[in-house]
């Protein structure tokens, strides 16, 4: 069971503090409640979240680690002030340190976009997601140029959730296309890929995670056989090879890795913005 609460709070979507919070975290084996207290962007709100903080407190009976991210002083102030956690305010710890050092003060802004309907970098978030969902899977070739990368692989290899994360983390136009039965037959890729060569990265995975994903999608199947798995991991394997297309296992890699990994070898300049 859980021995202590985290509590992230936040004005905006709190995403941050807990990307952060968990990052650091992560480097401490130790069972945690973890809990998102997001849109705490007013006084009441302030003395609500306060009271919840100090109430789990009393009931684990160890003090809650809260990591913040909030902009409102006020809104600070009554947490800062009434909370019987161990505070881990970001901006203090963060921005105050940097206006000094850049001679600026911040502006700060309340989540990522202050108005969202005018950022650019927000639209072509939304744009490359749209253009992701709409080339999942193979089901669309119409503007495939347009593709940042094209991910290839045997079905349930990752393709898609990765292609998902490239568009919604880093704005890329991500297609992903399954490599099937037909290809491994031709020994050749599939027609639409061949003028996009250079845009492509597979996806491979091992026989035995595989099987294990396709079960519980298809159960007892020829799809989800190790059998066939087998035979598709490895026809997959070798096409990428006879192809020169750069490939990585996702077996024991998180979304996370798999992307920075294809960032580094197709696109390196989205790694420095």
């Amino acid at each position: 069971m859980p021995n202590r609460t985290v509590f992230f709070v936040s004005d905006g979507t709190g995403i941050t503090a807990e990307t952060f919070g968990g990052a650091i975290l992560a480097q401490f084996e130790v069972n945690l409640h973890c809990v998102r207290l997001p849109f705490v962007d007013t006084v009441d709100k302030a003395h609500q979240t306060v009271r919840q903080i100090n109430q789990a407190g009393a009931h684990d009976n160890k003090r809650p680690i809260v990591f913040t991210t909030l902009a409102n002083e006020d809104v600070f102030r009554v947490i800062s002030e009434g909370c019987e956690g161990m505070l881990m305010d970001m901006f203090g710890t963060f921005v105050n340190p940097l206006e000094t050092e850049l001679g600026i003060k911040s502006n700060h802004r309340i989540g990522r976009f202050s108005d969202a309907s005018k950022s650019k970098q927000y639209q072509s978030r939304i744009d490359a997601i749209n253009f992701s969902l709409d080339h999942d899977d193979g089901q669309s070739h119409r503007d495939l140029a347009s593709s940042d990368v094209i991910l290839v692989g045997v079905s349930r290899s990752g393709k898609t959730p990765t292609s998902l994360y490239l568009a919604m983390q880093y704005g890329l136009k991500a297609s992903n296309y399954p490599l099937i039965p037909e290809d491994f037959e031709r020994q050749d890729l599939p027609p639409a890929l061949k003028p996009h060569q250079k845009k492509l990265f597979g996806l491979t995975i091992l026989p035995e995670r595989l099987s294990e994903i396709r079960n519980e999608r298809r159960p007892n199947s020829k799809y989800a056989s190790i059998e066939n798995c087998r035979h598709e991991v490895r026809e997959a394997e070798a096409m990428m090879r006879r192809s020169g297309i750069r490939w990585l296992s996702t077996t024991t890699k998180s979304i996370e890795e798999i992307s920075t990994t294809i960032l580094q070898e197709l696109r390196p300049e989205r790694l420095a913005y």
